[in-house]
């Protein structure tokens, strides 16, 4: 599984607003579900600072989700610069692949 983490400063005023956008049921999972190697995604708040989001996406491989980014382009961009004025910052993080097995127990 390949997983993309992004971190997300949240001006003040708009936690509500990014929380519906990002979260598991919002635009951006909106627009991932149109593909079916699109595994989730999980919204994170750090507790240490009050507007800090991170959110991890899951996709079956990095080569899909590279195909997503490809066949979707225009409709990311416009997602992205329509919800831009909910953040202050936004950083990826790192992306990784991690193993479905470690969770077998």
């Amino acid at each position: 599984m390949f997983v993309i983490l992004w971190e997300f400063e949240v001006k003040p005023g708009n936690r509500v607003g990014f929380q519906r956008a990002y979260g598991s049921f919002g635009a951006w999972v909106q627009l991932f579900r149109r593909d079916p190697r699109f595994r989730g995604t999980q919204l994170v708040h750090d507790p240490s600072r009050d507007d800090c989001y991170f959110t991890l996406d899951f996709w079956d491989s990095e080569t899909a989700y590279h195909h997503f980014l490809t066949t979707n382009r225009q409709a990311y961009e416009e997602l992205d610069t329509s919800l831009q004025d909910l953040t202050l910052k936004q950083r990826h993080v790192i992306s990784f692949e991690l193993d479905p097995k470690a969770f077998d127990a």
